[in-house]
């Protein structure tokens, strides 16, 4: 199959009213949907960025932000009450053969010493940890703080800490 300047012009013509590489192949004639596509792109024409459901369905993109909208204020509203609360239960030390799914798991100390233990907290739904160790644990995104020493506590926690 050889493109002709007629066949090329029909293709420019077709592809700008937003015809599909299949509707182009059947007007056209002759050629298949995968010609079509190749020849648009070695033409270099705009890439047709839309789908089925965004071209037969008008409010398509706008569901899509709202959704990610949805989404995003969830996930900002979780930790915003997590570090409105101030009431945190004191810690219950558990050994890790005594740890259930309902038990925070963030470990204090370290593994080698005779110390070591896990939180034991409740853990909140969905988490492994305490409303306080999740504070560490999953931060805001953009909102990390550098912590120079591994001791050294973070001031927005200290501060909850404090006020508990």
């Amino acid at each position: 199959m050889s493109w002709t300047d007629e066949k090329v012009e029909s293709l420019k013509k077709l592809w700008g009213s937003g015809k599909t590489a299949s509707q182009i192949a059947e007007i056209i004639g002759g050629i298949s949907r995968n010609a079509v596509i190749g020849k648009a792109h070695r033409l270099n024409l705009s890439a047709k960025i839309k789908t089925r459901a965004a071209t037969s369905n008008k409010s398509f993109e706008s569901s899509i932000q709202e959704n990610n909208t949805k989404s995003r204020r969830g996930r900002k509203s979780k930790f915003k009450s997590l570090i409105i609360e101030k009431d945190f239960e004191p810690e219950n030390p558990k050994q890790l053969e005594e740890l259930d799914e309902n038990s925070c798991k963030w470990p204090i100390g370290h593994p080698d010493e005779k110390t070591f233990y896990f939180c034991g907290r409740s853990s909140l739904k969905d988490f492994s940890y305490c409303k306080l160790h999740l504070l560490y644990a999953y931060q805001p995104k953009g909102k990390k703080e550098e912590v120079s020493d591994k001791e050294e506590v973070p001031e927005f926690i200290e501060k909850k800490i404090q006020s508990a």
